[in-house]
Order: C-alpha cells, then sequence, then structure tokens
C-alpha cells in the first residue's frame, strides 16, 4: 500500500466521501442509514463541517480512501465540549490502519477546537470498528437494546466515550 496521508477535506473530495459514506450504508456494519445519499446530501452535511466540526480524509495514491468527522452531539449549550464521531474506510482498505490515523488526527483537531469528550455509536457485531476504538482509548458505556431497524430487524447499538482533554489531562476522569 502507498503511503497514507491525512489531512482536511476539501470540496473537491465529496465524491469520494460520498461513495465511502454508501458503502458504510450497504454494508451494515457502520450506521441505521437504510438509504444512500445523494451529492446534495452529503454538499448540505460539509457545508455543517466549516467550524469546529471537522471533517478529514486519508488520502492513498491521490484518492480519498477513508474519511473522519466530528457531529454535532447535541444542540444544547451544555454539550458544546462534546463531539460526536464518525468513521468510514473505503472496503478494500479496512483493517489497514487507516482509522487509527483518521482517528488521531480528528482528536487533534477536536482538542484544537475546544472539546473535551467524543462520543460514538457502534454495533456490538462492529468487531473491527470496536476494536479500533478500543486500542485507542475509548471504552463501552452501554448498550441500547432495540435501538434502531436495520434490514426490518431490531439492532442494538453500543456507546463508547473518549475523554481527550479535561482540565489539561488527556484521558483524566473527574471521578
Amino acid at each position: 500500500m502507498s503511503q497514507i496521508k491525512i489531512r482536511t477535506a476539501f470540496l473537491s473530495d465529496l465524491d469520494d466521501i460520498l461513495v465511502i459514506y454508501n458503502e458504510g450504508i450497504a454494508d451494515r456494519i457502520a450506521t441505521l442509514e437504510n438509504e444512500t445519499k445523494d451529492m446534495s446530501y452529503i454538499l448540505d452535511w460539509f457545508n455543517k463541517h466549516q467550524d469546529r466540526y471537522k471533517v478529514v480524509v486519508a488520502e492513498c495514491d491521490q484518492k480519498v480512501v477513508g474519511w473522519a468527522s466530528l457531529n454535532v452531539f447535541n444542540a444544547r449549550a451544555a454539550y458544546n465540549g462534546v463531539a460526536d464521531l464518525s468513521v468510514y474506510i473505503q472496503r478494500e482498505y479496512r483493517g489497514k490502519g487507516i482509522g487509527r490515523r483518521l482517528l488521531t488526527s480528528i482528536e487533534t483537531l477536536a482538542k484544537e477546537n475546544g472539546f473535551h469528550k467524543i462520543v460514538l455509536s457502534t454495533f456490538p457485531f462492529n468487531e473491527l470498528g470496536q476494536s479500533l476504538y478500543k486500542r485507542m482509548g475509548y471504552r463501552v458505556v452501554g448498550v441500547y437494546e432495540n435501538q434502531g431497524m436495520l434490514d426490518d430487524i431490531f439492532v442494538d447499538v453500543m456507546a463508547m466515550e473518549k475523554l481527550i482533554n479535561i482540565g489539561g489531562k488527556e484521558n483524566g476522569s473527574n471521578r
């Protein structure tokens, strides 16, 4: 595999980002979304990720092969320090260390933009994703039973979190 470069996403990356996201939807391992998205959807999404809520991409041979984003967790001001995380990797590049590199980069951006915690949702059966998150210091908070429908079947959703900047201490705890 050629060298991977992690960088901020550009408008010109949206075609690749959309393809990768739609792969994630089709593969049924990363999201409860069940309908593929179109360019107007991804353009609107991208426009909402221009300030604190960043998007980074992994580029291999000048082609985007993965992306990660910080998303609004909750619109209430009390949660301004919490970001929700999305990570998507193109099928043939999964399990090759790209997710780790994307997470490292997006966590740095989260700290720079005043977030103290990153949360994410994953499926309990997404073992590849969970192993990445656990290696990167995320912990399981709990499981929402029958949280959503996937192919007309109720599925559980696991919540995970990582404290990234509490009182100047990474991975700190106020307990």
